[in-house]
């Protein structure tokens, strides 16, 4: 099939003309799209496994972690991502994953450069930029090579990306940052990302937009403004995003935080953490998101409402398992209920992103999926990380009682074990109370999957009229 990726147009052939993809070509499309996303979250991910060692190398305090695994991060990634997804409507979506591969990876790299907080603020921002434009594209891709009934699992199996990526950012991050130091663990997982980039730009092909439903898009793709119409007036939409934003901003900020936890309760070394919430993140996601996915799938053919109803589930049944996790005396039991709690969680993601494909036509999808991500990321990864940083600073505070926290905590090197101890125990008994509040936005992304499931049949059947 003849393609102009070349120019960045789009291919000529009709969207009637469905063409012949072997399932060869379909596995590599979607494995290679699942192990890019899964380095991007590896990237992701190192700043959490090795945020102990940069909070007492720079000497720096929760909430300014926060705000560098947050907002630094979040605040460009989606403030580029609908620019960049309104250009993968109308050109090649393959050049665009590519090249954003190549950028995140190349700033993750830098990061293991940084000499101070503000440089690292600085290429995290970069890591974002990168980042927002490769998850649209890929969504409106597969939706491209997928129909409406197969496509939540296509994009349960892509969201597994996040777990897998997770899993091998924090065990290979977590060993590095204690055999080497947390420079050099940003440096050895940043670079590897330019080979997928490489491999996505010679293997991969730009199908014509809309083939597998059978239908021609239209000629150019819809101004933002009638996208953002098309989500903002559908109740089902509605409903599904605050149900997804809901859950993502209890999710972020609690994944920010969630290694730097571990440590201060149980005084765990970087590597075992690492290897522990690696393996636990990792079989938990990769397993729950498919789950959400095909649950959705099997259970919709006989009432389509399970696409709301998987969700609310995963979100109901994660609160209480959540509340046990980070109560437990040890690492161990703490590290079960986490896994537990996050095989059910990650129901929402897949359903979500698949009903909210299927309500739209093939040349808003990527736009509608930057969209979604402008949402979480906003609310989510942008402010999260910084609330759940600032709730603990302030419960800290409350339980340190020797003087000015933020002055002696962190303490320095040669500070009186006294003030060791107590810095110790503040920081710790803050993080753990700030989780465990944000432990409750599981509930309230429950409810919000629960009302989208009234509305849900409707709105798909009036889409297919």
């Amino acid at each position: 099939m003849a393609t102009t990726l070349e120019s960045g147009a789009e291919p000529v052939a009709a969207a009637a003309a469905k063409p012949a993809y072997s399932r060869a070509y379909l596995g590599w499309l979607l494995g290679l799209l699942v192990t890019i996303y899964a380095s991007s979250f590896l990237d992701r991910v190192i700043i959490s496994t090795v945020g102990p060692a940069i909070i007492s190398d720079l000497r720096i305090s929760d909430t300014l972690f926060g705000l560098l695994s947050g907002p630094a991060f979040a605040v460009f990634y989606v403030v580029l991502g609908i620019p960049i997804a309104r250009i993968a409507e109308r050109r090649s979506r393959i050049n665009i994953i590519s090249i954003c591969i190549a950028l995140w990876s190349l700033m993750t790299a830098l990061c293991g450069l940084a000499s101070s907080y503000l440089p690292l603020l600085i290429f995290r921002m970069g890591v974002g930029v990168g980042e927002g434009g490769c998850s649209p594209a890929a969504h409106s891709l597969l939706s491209d090579h997928y129909p409406p009934r197969r496509r939540a699992t296509a994009l349960a199996i892509y969201f597994a990306g996040v777990p897998f990526g997770i899993m091998v950012g924090a065990i290979l991050g977590g060993w590095l940052a204690t055999a080497f130091n947390w420079r050099v663990a940003f440096l050895v997982l940043g670079l590897p990302g330019v080979l997928l980039a490489v491999l996505a730009k010679l293997t991969l092909r730009e199908p014509p937009r809309g083939h597998v439903e059978g239908k021609a898009p239209p000629a150019d793709a819809p101004s933002l403004g009638a996208v953002v119409k098309k989500l903002a007036t559908n109740p089902t939409v509605v409903l599904l995003v605050c149900g997804l934003v809901s859950a993502n901003f209890g999710g972020s900020a609690m994944a920010a935080f969630t290694q730097t936890y571990l440590v201060r309760a149980f005084h765990l070394s970087l590597a075992a953490v690492g290897l522990l919430y690696g393996l636990v993140i990792g079989t938990a996601g990769v397993f729950g998101m498919t789950m959400g996915g095909v649950i959705a799938d099997i259970a919709g053919k006989k009432d389509i409402r399970w696409y709301a109803w998987a969700p609310a589930f995963g979100c109901a049944m994660g609160f209480p398992i959540y509340l046990a996790a980070f109560t437990q005396h040890t690492a161990l039991a703490s590290i079960g209920f986490i896994f537990l709690g996050y095989l059910v969680v990650t129901f929402y993601f897949a359903p979500t992103f698949a009903v909210v494909q299927n309500l739209v036509e093939p040349r808003m999808r990527a736009t509608a999926s930057s969209l979604l991500f402008l949402a979480i990321n906003m609310m989510g990864q942008a402010l999260g990380p910084v609330v759940i940083g600032l709730i603990s600073d302030v419960i800290a505070r409350g339980d340190f009682t020797l003087g000015n926290y933020r002055a002696l905590c962190p303490p320095h090197p040669h500070a009186p074990a006294q003030i060791v101890a107590a810095c110790a125990h503040a920081s710790s008994y803050g993080l753990q109370h700030s989780i465990l509040i944000m432990c409750g936005c599981y509930l309230l992304g429950a409810a919000f999957y629960l009302l989208a499931s009234r509305t849900l049949k409707r709105d798909l059947q009036l889409k297919d009229a």
